[in-house]
């Protein structure tokens, strides 16, 4: 019976033991990998992927990732934002890595949609109102009604407090237009003066009016059926498009709203 109890007690210590050194094993073992993945894993290839405004060049030197970098030591969302303070049109990015030694920029850039007048300058617009460069001769719709706060560079729209409700109805008006791939047809100006509707020009000879706190998604749909039924009629659309009652009419009227002193 003795000699029973002192196998049995060999045994537990040995499981214990055994299962010591399995875990000490696995340990040793991964860290041999990652000893591996710093040695030999560095960065030799940079490729940039969706460019078109800026070089390969341009983005690889602004992402911060130089050569004979570690691939998986490399911060993925700190190298976008190094990409997006230094060059404003990439608008959204991610890191990919390829082992063994390249690191793919996947880039996606922004398109001017309209402009704004600063004591600086005429100052460029993504749909997302991000100020993406001074440019004194845009024909891009001017947008009306806002005094903008002294812009910086790379940095969004921003306004007094009082004015805040405007650029935030201004910010959903550009998200609903471009989904539907409207934003190209805006012409003119961008009339936030009124404290309810916003206009804007759209096309040639045509103004649009939206309730400045609307459902701009279903607003946005209706004008994209409006503009199609004209087109299929081999019609232009002209004077003052309608869209501000809730019950999702739109109305056209012959004569088309312009700003006070409006130029063109």
């Amino acid at each position: 019976m003795a000699r029973r109890k002192n196998r049995d007690r060999h045994r537990r210590r040995g499981g214990r033991f055994g299962g010591l050194y399995k875990l000490l094993s696995l340990l040793v073992i991964l860290l041999a990998i990652a000893a591996g993945c710093v040695a030999f894993f560095r960065v030799n290839e940079v490729v940039v992927v969706g460019n078109s405004r800026y070089t390969a060049q341009e983005i690889a030197a602004a992402s911060g990732v130089e050569k004979g970098d570690n691939l998986f030591l490399i911060n993925r969302p700190q190298t976008i934002v190094n990409i997006q303070r230094k060059l404003p049109y990439v608008s959204k990015g991610a890191v990919v890595v390829r082992p063994p030694d390249v690191l793919e920029l996947r880039i996606v850039e922004s398109v001017a949609v309209a402009a704004v007048d600063t004591e600086e300058g005429r100052w460029l617009l993504s749909a997302g109102c991000k100020l993406l460069e001074l440019s004194g001769g845009s024909e891009l719709p001017s947008i009306l009604g806002i005094t903008p706060q002294p812009p910086n560079l790379g940095s969004p729209l921003a306004v007094e407090a009082e004015e805040q409700r405007k650029l935030d109805s201004l910010k959903a008006l550009f998200a609903a237009l471009e989904e539907r791939g409207l934003c190209q047809g805006l012409t003119g100006f961008i009339d936030l003066s009124a404290m309810n509707s916003i206009y804007f020009g759209y096309g040639e000879g045509l103004t649009v009016e939206m309730p400045m706190s609307g459902d701009f998604q279903r607003l946005a749909f209706s004008l994209e059926r409006v503009m199609e039924t004209f087109a299929q009629r081999g019609e232009q659309v002209t004077g003052t498009l309608d869209l501000t009652y809730g019950s999702g009419e739109a109305r056209l009227l012959p004569d088309q709203w312009l700003p006070v002193g409006w130029q063109g």
